[in-house]
C-alpha cells in the first residue's frame, strides 16, 4: 500500500511530468528521424534531464485558523467558562467583579470588534487560563483556609486577580474605542474635504 502511494505521488510529481514532457520531445525527434537508431537512448536521456531540472516538490503550507475562526472557538470556550463560573461558589463582592469582567469580555468577543492578534491572544489567555485558574485556586484555597485561621483570606487574592484581568480587558476596550474614534474622525475629514 505504501509503495503504491509513493508511486502515485511520483507519477503526479513535477519531476515526472517534466521528464515526460522532455521524453515526448525526444520521441518527436525520433519520429522525425533526427535521433537515428539510438532514439531510445535519446528519449531516456531527455526524460532523465527533464526530471533532474524540474523544481523540487514543496510540501503544502499548513493552514492555521484565521482570526474569525479563532474568535468562534474562543466564544465557545467562553460559553464553557460562563457555565463554570455560575457553578462556582464565590462571595458576593467577588461575584460582582467577576460579573463585570464577564460582561466586558462578552462585549469584546462580539463579532467585528477584536481583530488584532495580540488582543485576541490576551482574551484567549484570560478565558482559557487566567480566569478559570484564579477561580479554581480560590475554591481550593478557601477550603484549606478553614484549617489556618488568621491567614490572609483567599478572597483578597481573587479580587486582585480579577481586578488585574479587568484592567487588561479594559485596556483592549480603550484601544478599540480609540481606533473607532480615529476612524470616525478621518471619515469626517474625508467627507468634509470631498465636499469643499
Amino acid at each position: 500500500m505504501a509503495t503504491s502511494n509513493r508511486l502515485l505521488r511520483y507519477a503526479e510529481s513535477r519531476k515526472n511530468l517534466t521528464g515526460c514532457a522532455c521524453g515526448l520531445a525526444g520521441l518527436a525527434l525520433a519520429l522525425t528521424g533526427a535521433a537515428g537508431p539510438l532514439w531510445p537512448v535519446v528519449v531516456a536521456a531527455l526524460y532523465a534531464a527533464g526530471a533532474l531540472i524540474a523544481p523540487p516538490e514543496r510540501p503544502d503550507t499548513p493552514r492555521f485558523p484565521g482570526p474569525g475562526e479563532q474568535l468562534d472557538a474562543l466564544r465557545a470556550d467562553f460559553a464553557a467558562l460562563r457555565a463554570y463560573l455560575t457553578e462556582a461558589e464565590l462571595p458576593a463582592s467577588v461575584r460582582e467583579r467577576v460579573t463585570a469582567l464577564d460582561t466586558l469580555v462578552e462585549a469584546l468577543l462580539e463579532p467585528g470588534w477584536v481583530s488584532d492578534p495580540e488582543h485576541l491572544h490576551v482574551l484567549a489567555r484570560a478565558v482559557r487560563q487566567d480566569i478559570p485558574e484564579a477561580v479554581d485556586t480560590f475554591v481550593r484555597t478557601r477550603w484549606w483556609s478553614r484549617f489556618t485561621p488568621g491567614a490572609e483570606p483567599p478572597e483578597a487574592h481573587l479580587e486582585r486577580q480579577v481586578a488585574a484581568l479587568h484592567e487588561e480587558a479594559a485596556a483592549i476596550a480603550a484601544a478599540l474605542r480609540e481606533a473607532e474614534a480615529v476612524r470616525q474622525e478621518s471619515h469626517t475629514r474625508y467627507v468634509e474635504e470631498r465636499g469643499g
